[in-house]
């Protein structure tokens, strides 16, 4: 039997949108191991550990993706035996599609004995996905800047500064990445792009030296973030209280709807504000939660 551990991640950093992700510490788990049915009837056993609700049919991510890649292995699939505990939440700008097609990726490759190179699952997740954004900090950790071209990824990962930690603001309503999507304009203005191609360049460069007196200009976009507040119910407010109790930066996280606020290591009542300001406002199906940036990226072990 194979564990992977994957953990969530957070793209865009605002202006960085489909460039710029950096994963945290939440994590899934999986435990995946080859079950014994035919390669014209594929066994599948699924199981939520955690009481999460997930398909537990051939419909299911992991099952879909570790099929795949056995398939595109040349390997013969006989069916899969999942065990999944999941604690990032789904549809929420997290990550959760890229953790699940990150562990049925590194999962399969494992228990075939590893075929291919963690770039070329990188390439593949991406591919998958659409963009790297998210597989990208999921596979390698930290701060991530990450490019596609030619069906190939080209990515920076590196440490971002040990001053800061990342509240997320989760709230209780989903939205769906192709909705968030489909409300962005197909073309932008120059001054637009070199708004936000000049902010991501400085966001990066900020993360990694600590220079956080940055972050609030850095974090500001024109590509993404103006046509998605509309969806988003309360982000606004979120915003604001944000800011107000101090982070240094604030963006949506993802696709939305969660927010991802940058916030100093040493404000040890953040949380506990930021909660009794939601509850002032009316937000209190809003839940604040404190990371740090996970620096390894996921990782695949044998359980005996």
């Amino acid at each position: 039997m194979v564990k992977i551990t994957v953990p969530a991640s957070s793209a865009n950093l605002g202006a960085g949108f489909d460039a710029l992700g950096i994963a945290l510490t939440l994590y899934n788990y999986v435990w995946v191991e080859e079950a014994d049915g035919t390669e014209e009837n594929p066994l599948c056993l699924i199981e939520s550990i955690d009481g999460a609700e997930i398909p537990t049919d051939k419909s299911n991510m992991i099952f879909q993706t570790a099929e795949y890649l056995y398939k595109r292995c040349g390997h013969p699939f006989k069916g899969l035996h999942i065990r999944q505990e999941s604690n990032i939440p789904m549809t929420r700008g997290l990550g959760s599609s890229s953790a699940c097609l990150v562990a049925g990726l590194l999962g399969a490759n494992t228990l075939m004995g590893s075929p291919l190179s963690l770039h070329d699952i990188s390439d593949l997740a991406a591919g998958l996905e659409g963009h790297p954004d998210n597989t990208a900090p999921a596979l390698f950790g930290g701060l991530v800047t990450a490019v596609m071209d030619g069906g190939r990824v080209h990515t920076v990962s590196v440490p971002v500064s040990d001053r800061i930690r990342f509240a997320v603001f989760v709230p209780d309503f989903e939205l769906k990445t192709e909705v968030a999507r489909a409300v962005l304009p197909d073309k932008v203005s120059r001054t637009d792009a070199v708004y936000n191609l000049s902010r991501a360049a400085l966001m990066t460069a900020s993360l990694f030296s600590g220079s956080l007196e940055n972050l609030r200009v850095a974090v500001q976009d024109r590509l993404h973030q103006p046509y998605r507040f509309p969806l988003i119910s309360g982000a606004e407010r979120i915003f604001y209280i944000a800011y107000e109790l101090g982070a240094y930066a604030t963006a949506i996280s993802g696709a939305g709807p969660s927010v991802l606020a940058i916030v100093d290591r040493d404000d040890v009542q953040f949380i506990s504000k930021a909660e009794a300001e939601l509850e002032h406002s009316g937000l209190s199906g809003w839940q604040v939660r404190l990371f740090s940036c996970d620096s390894d990226g996921a990782t695949v072990e044998f359980i005996n």
